[in-house]
């Protein structure tokens, strides 16, 4: 393995290990924002969103949201299938081997499916970056025939790593933008495996928008990387996407100290699986069974009734809009009111 990674460890990249650690203890001790089914949509939509709209997609996160919900939304119909896109992949997050390069090409074969050719394939051309606003190149991928060599380097390397995660991750993540392995998505790759890395040490990180505090300091994203392309060290990025990782932390904290928890406060670690995806699904909306099943794609109306609706019924975590007519042919669905 000849891959290192130049970066430097500083007083600054301690002290953020230290404070994010703490901060993500405390958080993870909160069963309010562990149990928060609503939040934890309303947080995946905000990272799908942030992530596209660093990469030019018009969708707002009400049309995002919309789109994810089924409904009709007039947009480009590119940026749509981006959302779908992305919000596909970033479902399967725990499925997703961190180190490995058959996964991380599957989960760009997803996130690029109908929009590119060469979906899930490592580029065959060279290809250089420009600044949207000037046209200027500001950064030459590595050559393309290269890019195979150097992605399984990188993951090697990250593989065999004792670096805490989350120094590793942001190195990954920056290597990602770097070698630029795909004609297209790269951006997104590298924010979504930089997720996938933070989320296969603590799986909270899946209830993160951290895309979406990048986005919100986009502009500094690319200062950094433009910074660190040229003198061909990672550093400051280290110390920019743990800033991000820390403020992302401390907005969902300060969320859950300041809001009433969105669901029964009967939740509890023991719900099934498949109770917790019908709560996700559900949200905030009034849904009829069918568009439940419809949202979790499924066709086994008994099976749906067994281990979806009823166990959510009878632990009192959804209720019925007609609740003295239960078979009613308007009878619709919603989590229940504390």
């Amino acid at each position: 393995m000849s891959y290192k990674p130049i970066y430097t460890i500083t007083d600054d990249i301690l002290n953020q290990i230290a404070d994010i650690s703490k901060m993500l203890g405390e958080l993870t001790a909160n069963q309010n924002f562990q149990l928060d089914l609503n939040l934890r949509r309303k947080n995946r939509i905000r990272t799908v969103q942030g992530s596209l709209a660093i990469e030019a997609n018009t969708l707002t996160l009400e049309q995002v949201t919309e789109v994810l919900n089924g409904k009709i939304v007039i947009a480009p119909p590119k940026d749509i299938k981006e959302v779908k896109n992305a919000f596909e992949i970033y479902e399967q997050l725990d499925l997703l081997d961190p180190y490995s390069i058959d996964d991380f090409l599957k989960a760009h074969s997803v996130m690029a499916n109908g929009l590119e050719k060469s979906a899930g394939e490592f580029r065959n051309s060279n290809v250089g970056v420009a600044d949207s606003r000037t046209g200027q190149i500001v950064h030459f991928g590595a050559l393309h025939a290269v890019v195979p060599k150097l992605m399984t380097e990188l993951f090697d390397w990250s593989r065999e790593s004792r670096l805490h995660m989350l120094v590793k991750g942001c190195i990954v993540h920056y290597e990602i933008e770097v070698i630029h392995p795909f004609t297209d998505g790269n951006g997104r790759m590298g924010r979504l495996w930089h997720t996938v890395m933070l989320n296969h040490w603590d799986s909270i990180f899946s209830m993160l928008p951290i895309e979406s505090i990048v986005y919100a300091n986009q502009e500094n994203y690319y200062k950094v990387l433009q910074i660190c392309d040229n003198q061909a060290d990672c550093t400051l990025f280290i110390e920019f996407m743990l800033d991000c990782i820390y403020d992302t932390i401390q907005e969902q904290s300060e969320k859950v100290r300041q809001s009433t928890p969105q669901v029964s406060p009967q939740v509890t670690p023991q719900v099934t699986p498949q109770v917790r995806m019908l709560l996700d699904v559900l949200g905030n909306d009034v849904l009829s069974a069918a568009e439940i099943m419809e949202r979790l794609t499924l066709r086994d109306r008994n099976s749906f009734r067994k281990r979806y609706l009823e166990p959510a019924l009878e632990n009192g975590l959804i209720e019925m809009t007609i609740p003295d007519k239960p078979r009613s042919r308007n009878q619709r669905y919603r989590i229940t009111a504390n």
